[in-house]
C-alpha cells in the first residue's frame, strides 16, 4: 500500500506521517509538501531516516509536478493535509488561500481520476460551519448542519470540500471528507495560540489575547485525530462526511491561564489585544456519526494532553526555537537539497 500525504511537513500532517508510519509499518507513505513557512522539514528528519518513507517537494498546484509523483509511486490512498490554514493570514492576504486550498485540492482529484485510487480523503475544519453562540451550550455542529463560513480561510475549506463531493457524484471519485476541532500537540507551528502562548511564556513575553479571551474552541489532540482518519480511510464509507471532535472546550483565556500556571509564569504576561475581524465566538462539534459508524472516540482528556504538550515544547527547544529565528526555512536545503 502506497500512501501520498499532502502537506506531511506541517503540523497535523507531520503527526499522521509518524502514525502511518508506526501503525502500517509495511506501507510507504509518500509525502508532498512545498515547504512554505508552515513547512517545517526537520520536523520530518527521523521519518527520512525510514526505508518506506519518500519525500517531494513540490507544490499541489503543480499539475506536471504531481502527475509526475503519481506516474513514479502509484498510489492507492492520497490524504490531502496540504492547506493555508491561518485565518489572519487569510484575512490579509486571500488570494493564497483560495489558491492552495482549492486549486491544489482539484488537481489532486484530476491526478486521482487519471491515475486511478481506492480513496482520497480531504482533511477538513469545524470552520466550515461558521460559529455557535456562547449563549446555547445545547447545540453542536453535525453533519448535516449547514455550511456557513466566517473568514476567506474557512471559505477555502468549504469550496475544497463541496468540489470534492462533486467529484465524487460526477466523476464517482471515492472520496472521504472529515471535519475536525482545534488540534494542538508536537510540532505545532508557533503562531497557533497553545504553542505561542508556550514559547511567549518560556521567553517571558507578553501573551496577546484577542478581545476578553472569550471564545470558545474544542480542542483535540493531533494522535486521536491522526487515528480517526486511518479510521475513516480503513472503515469509512465512500461519499461520507466524518466530524472529529475533541469534547475538550475551553475559553482562550482558561487556556493561556493554564499555561502559566504549569510553567509556573504570573497572569500579567496576559495582554489583551483587539479582536480578529469576523472572530467566531465558539466551535463544539458532535462526533456521534464517527463514534457510531466506525467507533471511533477522543482518548486524550484537555487536562493530560496540554501537559503532553507542554512537556513536549520544553524538551524540544531547538525545533520552535529555530522557527522563531526563521533558521528552519534553511534546513531542507541544508540537510537533503533535491534528495527523495
Amino acid at each position: 500500500m502506497t500512501v501520498i500525504v499532502t502537506g506531511g511537513a506541517g503540523f497535523i500532517g507531520s503527526n499522521f506521517v509518524y502514525h502511518m508510519l508506526s501503525a502500517h509499518p509495511d506501507y510507504r507513505i509518500v509525502c508532498v509538501d512545498c515547504l512554505t513557512y508552515a513547512g517545517n522539514m526537520s520536523t520530518l528528519a527521523e521519518a527520512m531516516k525510514n526505508p518506506n518513507f519518500a519525500f517531494y517537494k513540490t507544490d499541489i498546484c503543480d499539475r506536471d509536478g504531481i502527475y509526475e509523483i503519481f506516474e513514479k509511486e502509484h498510489p492507492q490512498v492520497v490524504v490531502n493535509f496540504a492547506a493555508e490554514s491561518h485565518v489572519d493570514r487569510s484575512i490579509e492576504n486571500p488570494d493564497v488561500f483560495l489558491r492552495t486550498n482549492i486549486m491544489g485540492t482539484a488537481v489532486l482529484m484530476d491526478a486521482c481520476r487519471k491515475y486511478g485510487i481506492d480513496r482520497y480523503h480531504q482533511v477538513s475544519t469545524d470552520e466550515v460551519y461558521g460559529d455557535l453562540p456562547l449563549d446555547r451550550p445545547d447545540l453542536f455542529f453535525t453533519e448535516q448542519t449547514p455550511i456557513h463560513t466566517s473568514s476567506p480561510y474557512s471559505s477555502s475549506k468549504a469550496a475544497a470540500d463541496l468540489l470534492v463531493l462533486a467529484y465524487h457524484r460526477t466523476y464517482g471519485l471515492p472520496v472521504t471528507i472529515s471535519r475536525c476541532s482545534n488540534n494542538y500537540g508536537p510540532y505545532h507551528f508557533p503562531e497557533k495560540l497553545i504553542p505561542l502562548m508556550i514559547a511567549n511564556c518560556l521567553n517571558d513575553k507578553p501573551l496577546p489575547v484577542y478581545g476578553k479571551g472569550e471564545n470558545v474552541r474544542d480542542w483535540l489532540y493531533v494522535a486521536d485525530h491522526c487515528k480517526a482518519i486511518d479510521l475513516i480511510l480503513q472503515k469509512g464509507k465512500v461519499g461520507e462526511v466524518y466530524n472529529v471532535g475533541g469534547h475538550n472546550e475551553m475559553t482562550n483565556i482558561d487556556i493561556v491561564k493554564l499555561i502559566c500556571k504549569e510553567l509556573g509564569k504570573p497572569e500579567s504576561l496576559i495582554t489583551y489585544v483587539a479582536d480578529r475581524k469576523g472572530h467566531d465566538m465558539r466551535y463544539a462539534i458532535d462526533p456521534t456519526k464517527i463514534h457510531t459508524e466506525l467507533g471511533w472516540l477522543p482518548e486524550t482528556k484537555f487536562a493530560d494532553g496540554i501537559k503532553m504538550t507542554i512537556k513536549w515544547y520544553l524538551d524540544n527547544k531547538d525545533w520552535w526555537q529555530t522557527i522563531l529565528s526563521g533558521e528552519y526555512k534553511d534546513y531542507y536545503a541544508r540537510m537533503y537539497g533535491d534528495r527523495k
